[in-house]
């Protein structure tokens, strides 16, 4: 299962936690897996709101009072107490880690001596962890996200007023794609950064999918537009291989046409994957031939030397380009011929097409006094049998 972050308005924990109970998380199973954990005074509450409209879930974690100010090794003890599996506990443990060396980084202080204030709160512990055990409930096992907004102004911390996004918050997004606004206030948290900047596989455009939930987060503030995290769900769509590669490319009028054939034998020794050619007008309405050639990129040299050296051509043209193709597969048929190799294309494991080898076909023809067509005919009709088609 697929997770996509649609972060228009940013993101914080209880934002991700609204999100996954609106998706369809159950708030009982949620608590429950949380009374792991060696907390208290704290209670999970989730409530319909709108924002501009936009129906959403609002988590909220309300705490006592918590002035605790736990560092790195306290935190990470708390989670460990919970006995919580391992596709939970990791990557709790290293949210909290990335926070804590984001947290030194920025202070210039050993990682030991990091005391977390906002983010070592009962409620930051709730949002991480919670996170994580909703993922795995929803069956989660890639998280992608949207670029990310940062706000912009000043917020209040235990340090202090901190411009935004706060300095935590920077050093945790980098190599992130972001962009500035689109309010002066706060919209990624550094607990939203950690999460996540260690959950994501990719941040940009949706990856392709079968959406099968969405449910949106609503964040506490109030903003001229909907302050709101989205969350899709999907399975995933396993996309065709692709494969880059190089087409060298050249228009010619001035050559012996002989020559084509040399030229293209010589293409193939090298690498060539496919050459073709195709007549066309020229200037002057000379008709001249458009030899094209399909190759790796690292074939671009050595097949380039060919074409200089062996035809009249004084430039070519290179292209990149993308081709998807169907896996490969050779099957060897017995017919009353003899035996022919068919060549399979396959879809994710599906025989979609089915041809003999032309030259298997040429060879037997020749020797049995036979139609080419015929030998042809005789080995897919062989293949269908064996496939049960026939």
């Amino acid at each position: 299962m697929i997770a996509y972050l649609d972060c228009f308005s940013g993101i914080s924990g209880d934002m991700l936690l609204g999100a996954m109970v609106d998706a369809g998380l159950s708030l009982d199973d949620l608590r429950g897996d949380l009374a792991r954990l060696p907390l208290t005074g704290y209670e999970l509450r989730a409530e319909r709101v709108t924002k501009q409209g936009l129906a959403a879930t609002q988590v909220t974690v309300e705490v006592g009072h918590d002035h605790a100010h736990r560092g790195l090794h306290d935190i990470l003890a708390i989670i460990a107490a919970a006995d919580l599996p391992p596709e939970i506990a990791d990557p709790a443990t290293r949210i909290f880690t990335r926070l804590a060396e984001a947290e030194a980084k920025v202070h210039d202080r050993p990682v030991e001596q990091v005391h977390f204030h906002e983010v070592g709160a009962v409620d930051a512990i709730v949002d991480v962890v919670g996170a994580c055990l909703g993922l795995h409930r929803l069956g989660v096992t890639e998280v992608y996200a949207s670029p990310l907004p940062l706000g912009g102004g000043w917020v209040a911390t235990a340090h202090g007023r901190l411009p935004i996004p706060a300095p935590a918050t920077v050093e945790l997004l980098k190599d992130v794609p972001t962009y500035g606004g689109p309010v002066e206030k706060e919209l990624v948290t550094p607990t939203g950064a950690a999460i996540l900047t260690t959950l994501c596989r990719g941040f940009g455009p949706m990856p392709a999918m079968t959406l099968t939930a969405t449910g949106c987060g609503a964040g506490t503030l109030d903003l001229p537009h909907p302050n709101l995290l989205r969350l899709l769900l999907g399975e995933p769509v396993v996309p065709l291989p692709a494969q880059r590669l190089i087409v060298l490319e050249t228009s010619i009028d001035d050559m012996n046409p002989e020559f084509f054939d040399h030229v293209i034998e010589r293409l193939f020794a090298a690498g060539a994957l496919d050459v073709y050619l195709t007549p066309i007008m020229m200037k002057k309405s000379r008709p001249g031939t458009l030899l094209s050639a399909l190759c790796e990129p690292a074939r671009v040299d050595p097949l380039s030397e060919i074409l200089f050296r062996e035809t009249s051509t004084l430039g070519l043209r290179v292209m990149e380009v993308s081709r998807r193709c169907l896996e490969r597969e050779w099957r060897e048929v017995e017919t009353e011929y003899g035996r022919v190799r068919v060549k399979l294309g396959l879809l994710r494991g599906e025989v979609v097409t089915a041809a003999p080898e032309y030259e298997d076909c040429k060879r037997l023809a020749l020797e049995r006094g036979a139609p080419v067509k015929a030998v042809y005919d005789a080995a897919r009709a062989a293949f269908l049998r064996e496939e049960g088609k026939a």
